[in-house]
């Protein structure tokens, strides 16, 4: 090492090991007018071999040369020790609790408490003018929820949840919250959705604040889930951090499961498991990819992560742990947890070094079966057939293209054959099994769908659930897997779409909300693929899906009933907003008249919350370009409202228009100063009218989009949300050439992975124009009631 020269290390993404951090005492005094700040900073270095050099990570830093001196003295143990100067009418906030402020005119200087070790990507400095909320946990925890002023009213259900989770999480890991205070503080501008920092967490507005009056069922959850999300980060992630880069979907994966645990024992009558099937399919969707990517991906470069904060990382993730967690039992599960917790606290761990202690104490082979899970790419689909009484399964790898790959898992397989009481499990090792089971009727595989694989039946077990379902012997996450499964199936071309609008006709009574939320994403999916197949059944399989969600809606109606479920309140607004979006002229006629009496007076009854998003896109269906006015006065409700919730609602609901000269003025519109850079995201999911005004408004306005949010995850979303919807090889080709003179590691991934939906789009447009029965299919199942 004595030889090395700093060129070994220039832009190298690790510090070599010869000098060790120990300890950062560092003072910052940040100008809010120019947002830079200026600042001192003494670091302790355990320098473990001979070395000529030291080497710094830093970015955007100017670093005064003459400024930079060594001195030789014993250190402490990887800690942080900030000190900030600031005008003394701010609040200002880091990871530990104030232990001293000095007021010297216009300036203060604010003395934070010393951290336990720490990462350094979890430290955090807030300045601004804040209120607060507060409360305590039951062993003396000051846990507080920060926000804009005149906002702390909305702080309180996160607080509520907050409090409540530390509690649950404690006795969970069997290690108490290891800070004396925790902050969480809403940030107007802010691109991630929150930040797990030690002791004071960062959350955009919208997943922080929660309004009685205007937020809807859907945001009361997503706070609750991203509050769970966020602490548990402070034992998973905070007390024990990830090794690397690598062990990302360690911290997401794992906080991400832990949070549907949290909301669950807080909310049990949210039915939150259920829920996490949405989850799953997220993950399963993408990584049904040939452009998906490993659990554990190979970082290379501090460019390359961005685009790893995913559905991989983060669903998949959450679901192989929920799988091995359903496989190894849930006390044995928790237990192995609070080992790994003690054993790691304060230091780093990879993903061997959990399936090492879970291994350990569950005595099963977790090492063997999770390695098949988090090191290779994609999942199988498992084939199911029944002959004399012997179930036969066959794994193959399931892929959305079609294509062929000899890969192989271990399977942890779940079933029931005719009722929940005749279950068997089963551990697929090789290619292929079968197992003797009693003739039950019905068969399903991998019961609750905890395991993250796809059933293929054959066509007797299949016409088998059909009638299962019909007749009520599923239960809610069996009949969203069995519908999920078999769209999957359909999407790559392994099943008819005959045999999926077959399925879908079976759920004509269906009311459980995350399975007709599934159906609702389904339909929107199948109607775009028709429409570009077979243009002139558009209208008939609109009438299907109308009839098939206007049961439901009837039951349901525009306004809260006394006493319903947090689930019908979520299930208001999806449905609402998919009946708007079929044309069903009733609905939009009802939402333009309530929107009339919104515009008319904010506080009207006509319009809660849960019905927003629908009644904005009922009004944008109706808008074209010699009729703006309802465009005008949702543009006017954006701008007067404060509220961070209500303008991401009218954002997505605005493109949704059939006018594509109205789509461009709201792409425009979304790179104005009038939208928050974060939020511009929320808008680019355009009407099937809109696709390819969308196209060359991405192509015109690149630069200044690459420029704008080049630096961060964001830029993955304006490429995947407009070339995904595409369906032809030709529109394939232009992307492609589009962007090979614009490629960047930033986007590298999802380019591809964008340009592999528009050929498995192609594909199965193609499959739909060559099946000779599918319009007698689409006009029976139009006439059904």
């Amino acid at each position: 090492m004595a030889s090395s020269s700093y060129s070994d290390f220039k832009g190298k993404p690790r510090l070599p090991k010869f000098a060790s951090p120990k300890r950062y005492d560092i003072r910052l005094k940040p100008n809010l007018q120019s947002c830079k700040f200026d600042g001192v900073v003494l670091i302790d270095v355990d320098v473990v071999s001979p070395t000529k050099l030291l080497v710094l990570n830093a970015a955007d830093l100017n670093v005064d040369s003459s400024s930079v001196s060594f001195n030789h003295k014993s250190s402490s143990q990887a800690t942080f020790k900030i000190t900030l100067d600031v005008p003394s009418d701010l609040v200002a906030l880091s990871n530990m609790p104030v232990i001293e402020e000095k007021k010297e005119g216009d300036l203060k200087t604010v003395y934070f408490e010393e951290s336990p070790i720490m990462s350094t990507y979890l430290v955090a400095v807030v300045v601004g003018s804040f209120d607060f909320v507060e409360s305590h946990t039951s062993d003396g925890i000051k846990v507080r929820c920060y926000c804009q002023v005149g906002k702390s009213d909305q702080g309180k259900f996160a607080l509520e949840v907050a409090v409540k989770t530390l509690e649950l999480y404690k006795k969970y890991f069997d290690v108490p919250y290891a800070l004396p205070k925790l902050d969480m503080i809403a940030i107007p501008d802010f691109a991630a959705g929150a930040m797990e920092n030690y002791g004071l967490v960062t959350y955009r507005e919208n997943a922080l604040l929660y309004d009685e009056k205007h937020s809807a069922a859907a945001n009361k959850q997503r706070v609750a889930i991203v509050v769970a999300h966020e602490l548990a980060h402070q034992w998973f992630g905070n007390l024990v951090t990830m090794e690397w880069w690598t062990h990302l979907w360690l911290n997401e994966g794992f906080a991400t499961w832990v949070s549907y645990l949290a909301a669950d024992a807080i909310f049990p009558e949210w039915n939150i498991w259920t829920q996490f099937l949405d989850q799953t399919t997220d993950g399963l969707r993408l990584d049904g990819l040939s452009e998906s990517h490993p659990i554990e991906v190979e970082i290379n470069h501090a460019s390359e992560i961005d685009e790893i904060f995913d559905a991989i990382s983060y669903r998949k993730g959450a679901s192989v742990i929920r799988m091995l967690q359903s496989y190894i039992g849930a006390d044995t599960f928790q237990r192995a947890l609070a080992c790994y917790i003690k054993k790691y606290a304060c230091s780093n761990a990879k993903t061997e070094d959990l399936w090492a202690v879970l291994e350990e104490v569950s005595g099963d082979p977790v090492k063997e079966l999770m390695n098949s899970w988090t090191q290779q790419k994609g999942y199988p689909v498992v084939s199911v057939g029944v002959k004399n009484q012997k179930l036969d399964v066959e794994q193959s790898h399931f892929l959305l293209s079609g294509s062929p790959s000899d890969s192989q898992w271990i399977v942890p397989i779940t079933l029931c054959c005719g009722s929940y009481d005749n279950r068997y499990s089963y551990l697929l090792k090789g290619k292929s099994g079968s197992l003797v089971i009693k003739d039950g009727g019905w068969v399903k595989l991998n019961v609750d769908q905890t395991g993250f694989y796809r059933v293929k039946y054959d066509e007797e077990l299949g016409a088998k659930l059909r009638h299962a379902i019909e007749s009520g012997q599923l239960s809610a996450t069996d009949r969203f897997g069995v519908l999920d499964d078999l769209f999957a199936l359909c999407m790559s071309g392994q099943q008819s779409l005959i045999t999926l609008l077959t399925l879908i006709a079976s759920f004509r009574e269906e009311t459980e909300y995350t399975v007709l939320s599934n159906l609702i994403n389904i339909s929107y999916k199948v109607m775009r693929i028709v429409a570009d197949a077979t243009p002139e059944l558009v209208d008939n399989l609109r009438k299907f899906f109308i009839n098939l969600f206007e049961y439901p809606a009837r039951k349901l109606g525009w306004e809260p009933k006394s006493g319903e479920s947090h689930l019908d309140a979520m299930l208001r607004g999806e449905l609402l907003t998919v009946l708007a979006e079929l044309g069903h002229e009733s609905t939009l006629n009802e939402a333009i008249r309530r929107f009339d009496a919104f515009c008319a007076d904010r506080d009207s009854p006509l319009l809660p919350p849960d019905a927003r998003k629908a009644t904005y896109t009922a009004v944008m269906q109706k808008v074209n370009a010699s009729n703006k006015s309802g465009y005008e006065a949702l543009l006017k409700v954006y701008k007067e409202t404060d509220l961070s919730q209500e303008k991401g609602r009218i954002i997505g609901s605005l493109a949704s228009c059939p006018d594509p000269s109205i789509v461009l003025e709201v792409l425009n519109f979304l790179l104005s100063p009038e939208v928050r850079s974060q939020d511009a995201i929320f808008g680019l999911s355009v009407s099937k009218e809109g696709r390819e005004t969308a196209w060359k408004w991405l192509q015109d306005n690149w630069d200044y989009i690459s420029k704008t949010w080049g630096s961060g995850y964001l830029i993955t979303r304006f490429i995947s949300a407009i070339v995904s919807p595409f369906s032809t090889l030709e529109k394939a080709k232009e992307v492609e050439e589009f962007f090979s003179s614009r490629m960047k590691p930033t986007i590298a991934r999802t380019l591809k992975q964008s340009l592999e939906r528009v050929q498995i789009n192609a594909r199965w447009v193609q499959a739909v124009q060559n099946d000779n029965y599918f319009a007698q299919v689409v006009q029976e199942l139009s006439h059904r009631n």
